[in-house]
């Protein structure tokens, strides 16, 4: 499957290079939703969430209501979680609420999955200089993606893995990073940061991992009618 991104900030779709410098500003919300008909999802991240400096929960909300949505993005509650399921989100992504200074954060995830459900539950590993990175990828943890893949099994229906190091670059990813990941896991992967070219995008399905992209869409590197029709098929 192949998932459009939207991602959050100030009520506008943006794209950030590496979580830090915001490369552009792409068309309203609703706008961009209207664009991504054509696939089966659409992945809705809130960066003012994220990094701890507002909400934009009322858009997710609305987008939430009109298409098939999964909603990240500074979920570090429960309650947050459900809303959002109510709101009609298909699936929860909780990255930092995942982690503790010290390791896993079991309590949370356990009582998430008992308010929404482990199908819905998806855990974000995202990962810069082969560290998984919290609070808007503004903290790194001392744990590696690969180390806690199989502990996560029990509480998500699957991982979303992003590249930090190459996110929002256009200079391509890192896919035997993501072949490391695939064999770790047998749950549902979502791969992202840097993938620029359908080379990428077939490679990554080929192995059976779902592609979520954004830079690359928003400024024309990848063809939305060429993308929609290889998601049909995948």
């Amino acid at each position: 499957m192949i998932l459009p991104c939207i991602d959050l900030m100030d009520g506008k779709v943006v794209q950030l290079v590496q979580g830090r410098e915001k490369a552009l500003e792409a068309d309203a919300p609703e706008a961009m939703l209207r664009r991504f008909a054509a696939f089966r999802e659409v992945q809705v991240i809130d960066l003012d969430a994220a990094m701890g400096r507002g909400s934009n929960e009322a858009i997710v909300a609305r987008l939430a209501a009109q298409a098939a949505i999964r909603a990240g993005g500074g979920i570090r509650t429960v309650e947050r979680a459900q809303r959002l399921v109510e709101h009609g989100a298909r699936k929860v992504i909780v990255g930092t609420a995942a982690f503790t200074a010290s390791g896993i954060n079991e309590a949370f995830l356990e009582a998430a999955v008992r308010a929404i459900g482990r199908e819905r539950l998806i855990v974000a590993l995202d990962s810069r200089g082969g560290r998984i990175v919290i609070r808007g990828w503004q903290q790194a943890t001392s744990l590696s993606a690969e180390q806690v893949l199989a502990r996560l099994e029990p509480y998500c229906a699957g991982f979303l893995c992003t590249y930090v190091d190459k996110e929002g670059m256009l200079s391509g990813t890192d896919l035997n990073w993501f072949r490391r990941l695939r064999a770790a896991t047998a749950l549902e992967l979502t791969a992202a940061g840097g993938i620029t070219t359908m080379e990428e995008v077939r490679e990554l399905l080929r192995l059976g991992i779902h592609v979520a992209l954004g830079m690359a869409i928003y400024t024309g590197k990848l063809d939305l009618t060429e993308l929609a029709a290889l998601d049909r098929q995948s």
